[in-house]
């Protein structure tokens, strides 16, 4: 049995803080960077106030600083761990991977593991969730724990759509999306991401509530045989995602859900409107 195992991600694992500080799971934060003013992701501003901003300036956002992130792996050793499972955002979509993983190789003192989730929000949310329970179970080792969640990744889907594309489109984070000519007529785009852990076009649909009950129908078809989480997620669209999250409750192969809202950082680059759905197979 492992001991002192520490569990680190970042906040665009869309994680309550109630429940990181319950499970004991540490959080880099990300940055949101105004003309005036720096803010730290879900510390010292929250999802409403991005949103409600938007109209007046797009902010841009930063990743956490090598020197940050090597503040936090100290402070863990100093605590007694002698490992740690740092778990991240896409690489596809942040540099916060791999400035993890630069300075976990730097730390020769300590056994870092750090893997790109190839998500993010509650894909990544969902990974960190069943890291922990391994690590809290003690029956695997450090290296079992890290194989384990790395293969879980084959059993996780997130799919989203967006009010428009501009936002993805400003920060740069369009992937292998396409849809300039497809939004002047109003064709929404439901995205995925794929292995490589970027955004591309899953499908198109006509108008967002068609295009939400699409998304409805590509979820479902994934819920196969076991069982199942199902997590939405909005920014600023909760009356919309309230009712896909009912949907979702009332299929019998679904046993948990979280509604919630996305990181104000994935809202910089996602905007106002977004709805996305993350399919997990239960562990």
């Amino acid at each position: 049995m492992e001991k002192k195992i520490a569990l680190v991600t970042d906040s665009t694992a869309d994680l309550s803080r109630e429940m990181l500080d319950e499970l004991n799971i540490k959080f880099l934060p990300l940055k949101i960077i105004y003309k005036e003013e720096q803010y730290q992701d879900r510390i010292d501003i929250e999802p409403e106030e991005v949103c409600r901003k938007m109209d007046e300036e797009i902010p841009t956002t930063s990743m956490p600083s090598p020197g940050e992130i090597e503040e936090l792996y100290r402070k863990l050793k100093a605590e007694g761990y002698k490992k740690i499972i740092s778990i991240h955002i896409s690489s596809g979509l942040s540099a916060t991977y791999s400035n993890c993983r630069m300075v976990a190789e730097q730390m020769k003192d300590m056994e870092i593991a750090v893997i790109d989730s190839k998500m993010l929000s509650m894909g990544l949310g969902r990974l960190v969730l069943y890291a922990q329970k391994l690590i809290s179970e003690g029956e695997k080792s450090f290296a079992e724990i890290v194989e384990m969640v790395e293969a879980k990744k084959e059993e996780i889907d997130l799919f989203f759509i967006v009010d428009t594309l501009k936002y993805l489109k400003e920060g740069g984070r369009i992937g292998k999306v396409q849809g300039t000519l497809a939004e002047l007529f109003n064709i929404k785009p439901i995205i995925s991401i794929d292995e490589d852990g970027e955004y591309f076009n899953f499908d198109k649909v006509r108008r967002k509530k068609r295009a939400l009950k699409k998304m409805f129908e590509i979820a479902k078809n994934r819920l196969k045989e076991g069982s199942y989480f199902v997590d939405v997620m909005h920014a600023a669209a909760e009356k919309e995602a309230e009712k896909l999250y009912n949907k979702f409750a009332e299929l019998s192969n679904v046993k948990e859900s979280i509604l919630g809202e996305i990181s104000p950082a994935m809202i910089v680059h996602a905007g106002p409107g977004l709805i996305g759905v993350v399919i997990t197979r239960m562990f």
